[in-house]
């Protein structure tokens, strides 16, 4: 603690951070954007030390000898690992504030609409034992939708489907408060073991999970490809002779291998429309809704939400920033969005 008491012994300065299972931002006041670092830690299992973090520490999955282990912290974007999450948000702040005089700050925190109490003290406590003197909690919805530019103040149905690496969040804000939400734990990681699942089916081959997301980027979809020329190559272990095996995936083949969350997902969407009432559809027919975190980058998926309905999807300009960009907003409009804040 010594080192934070002279590091934040300075000047004082505001934080925000969307702590994601998949990436963790983190947002200064009056500069944005200052740190994006895959959440990942990793850790010397004799002696407990931190070997590395964020991007260096990814490389590492899958890949570590038995006395080193690469630990996500965060499962379904809730800390799963306690000492790991605040050894990452410890080295997190750590690099932001090297080139920048902190002092006492206070900070921003978007988490799950679905986070229980325990879940919240985890997330509070961890950024108290690492120096921060204030922690706000504000919602990934209700973050997203600020980030994204819509207009929440307004009595009107503003609707957003946020899909992250651990949780998919759909929600219905009017007047500045959530009016419904649902935190669904299948999202971008649940894509990936999809297609880790699909090919040991399918085709007897074992990959990992950093090669499924490779091939999730490259070549994922949400709506059918009608060019079936289109081909990945994937290597990986044959299942039944341990030796190296090369295959090639169609594209419509990872399509049909995400098609269960894909589909979970849109039951997630429909459940929402099903419980409004009638006046918040009218707005969604009138003002869309708007699609955001890494899910939003998939292939045809706001088609796909179109299509079944029958309402107009839009991707946020920046998906992958909107969760930090509006706990930013609220960190650098505090009295304007109190209201937001659950704790």
């Amino acid at each position: 603690m010594g080192f934070f008491r002279n590091l934040f012994g300075m000047f004082s300065t505001h934080l925000a951070m969307d702590l994601g299972t998949a990436n963790t931002l983190i947002y200064m006041k009056g500069e944005g954007i200052v740190l994006n670092q895959p959440s990942v830690v990793a850790i010397d299992n004799n002696t407990g030390k931190v070997i590395a973090v964020g991007k260096e520490a990814k490389e590492y999955i899958g890949r570590t000898p038995p006395n080193i282990s690469a630990i996500r912290p965060l499962k379904d974007g809730v800390i799963a690992d306690f000492d790991v999450a605040r050894a990452m948000i410890k080295y997190f702040l750590k690099v932001v504030s090297n080139e920048r005089k902190i002092s006492k700050p206070r900070m921003v925190v978007g988490v799950p609409s679905g986070i229980t109490q325990v879940e919240k003290k985890a997330v509070i406590d961890a950024c108290f034992q690492v120096g921060i003197r204030d922690v706000y909690l504000m919602e990934e919805p209700m973050a997203a939708s600020i980030g994204a530019g819509m207009p929440i103040e307004l009595p009107r149905g503003n609707m957003i489907i946020d899909i992250g690496g651990g949780t998919t969040e759909v929600a219905i804000i009017s007047l500045s408060a959530v009016a419904y939400s649902e935190s669904l734990r299948v999202a971008g990681d649940e894509l990936d073991d999809a297609i880790v699942r699909y090919l040991q089916r399918k085709h007897q081959l074992a990959i990992g999970v950093i090669a499924a997301e490779k091939i999730k980027i490259e070549g994922a979809s949400a709506c059918p490809i009608d060019s079936l020329s289109d081909v990945i190559n994937v290597v990986g272990k044959d299942l039944l002779t341990s030796i190296p095996k090369s295959i090639k995936m169609s594209k419509e083949e990872v399509r049909e291998a995400i098609e269960e969350p894909i589909s979970a997902i849109l039951e997630s969407v429909r459940r929402a429309l099903e419980k409004l009432p009638a006046e918040f559809v009218s707005d969604l027919n009138e003002t869309g809704m708007v699609l955001t975190g890494g899910g939003a980058l998939l292939k045809g998926l706001d088609q796909r939400i179109e299509n079944e309905t029958g309402i107009n999807v839009i991707v946020a300009e920046d998906p992958l920033e909107s969760v930090t960009m509006g706990c930013g907003k609220a960190l650098e409009e505090m009295n304007k969005y109190k209201k937001v804040f659950i704790n």
